[in-house]
């Protein structure tokens, strides 16, 4: 089914920028997003978990407290709308299949918990934690913490019990997932098999809480897109330590003899995205943020007027070692940030 054209899919990204959430009047019938949401219930079907989370369009990817449902950012419902939110922040969260059924499993996990009220099981708080606990604006994770299972990115599940809860139920409920064996001397196994018996406990079992309601609906948000972005950008905004010029004095030249060589600064610009998409998958750490590192490195490289000598792919292999080092000591060591926005 071809998608409903609309006035604004012609716009420049400027003018389309000025546009207001509520009059996209993007829908999920006729797009993609239709057939995971089927394969999603699908697979609680197979799991004989009635419960069948609604889903809306808003402005971001949540699960509200209370509600069974899922909200789906708009961005994902039409082509036009993907192409500006990757400009906007290098990438789209959920743009993929195999990325939005991840995290459809991981919103699921929070509609199962509303639906059923699970957190109020004493079993449940002695493995999670106080759902009640205070949502972080940033959390510090060990990334080489065995206590929780790995899912989505930036090891989320350490942000809060909730999310340590969905993250363990959409391993739990991927097809194939083998979580037995992934997690075989893993304290986290311990949750996994709880939640193993819960979902069978449940299973066939009417939900608690059955409200259709649909919070932040796209038609009655009056925020306009670059308001949106502007907020989003300023977020994962944060002041990166200057101390690269040791660092790029000894991946790059400086001696004059070299002047009509490749300028390093150069090398970084044409090597920016695809650095920065391989540190982000491995780091965790959001693309926009590596972007601004990047600009400085550039900046840095120019006022030092670096130069490019030897083997290009052994540089680019040594700089992305340089931008994951510098990117972890400023998320993990110490007096950095320490922290990843949630």
């Amino acid at each position: 089914m071809p998608l409903r054209k609309h006035l604004w899919e012609e716009l420049s990204d400027e003018q389309l920028l000025k546009q207001r959430f509520s009059t996209l009047r993007v829908t999920i019938k006729g797009t993609w997003l239709e057939d995971c949401i089927g394969t999603l219930y699908e697979e609680l079907e197979d799991r004989g978990i009635r419960l069948r989370p609604h889903v809306w369009i808003s402005s971001e990817w949540f699960s509200p407290a209370d509600v069974p449902g899922i909200a789906i950012p708009f961005y994902l419902a039409h082509p036009r709308l993907m192409k500006l939110e990757k400009k906007m922040m290098f990438e789209a969260e959920g743009s993929t299949r195999s990325e939005c059924m991840a995290i459809l499993r991981h919103e699921t996990g929070h509609a199962v918990q509303h639906a059923f009220q699970l957190q109020r099981r004493r079993r449940w708080q002695q493995l999670f934690g106080l759902s009640s606990k205070r949502y972080p604006l940033y959390y510090r994770p060990n990334p080489a913490s065995r206590r929780y299972v790995q899912h989505l990115r930036r090891w989320y599940a350490q942000s809060h019990p909730d999310e340590d809860f969905a993250e363990t139920f959409a391993v739990w409920l991927r097809p194939r997932s083998s979580w037995r064996t992934r997690y075989a001397d893993w304290p986290a196994l311990k949750k996994l098999e709880y939640v193993d018996e819960l979902m069978s406990e449940i299973a066939g079992a009417k939900p608690l809480i059955t409200t259709r309601e649909r919070v932040d609906p796209l038609s009655k948000l009056s925020q306009t897109l670059g308001e949106h972005y502007q907020t989003k950008q300023a977020f994962y905004a944060f002041t990166a330590p200057k101390t690269y010029d040791r660092d790029l004095n000894r991946l790059f030249s400086a001696d004059p003899r070299h002047r009509r060589a490749q300028s390093a600064a150069s090398f970084i610009r044409r090597h920016r995205a695809q650095t920065r998409q391989i540190v982000a998958r491995w780091t965790g750490e959001n693309q926009l943020t590596l972007d601004a590192v990047l600009d400085d490195m550039i900046l840095r490289c120019r006022e030092l007027d670096l130069r490019v000598l030897g083997s290009e792919r052994q540089l680019l292999v040594n700089f992305t070692i340089l931008l994951t080092a510098k990117t972890m000591h400023a998320l993990f060591g110490p007096s950095r940030r320490k922290w990843i926005a949630l």
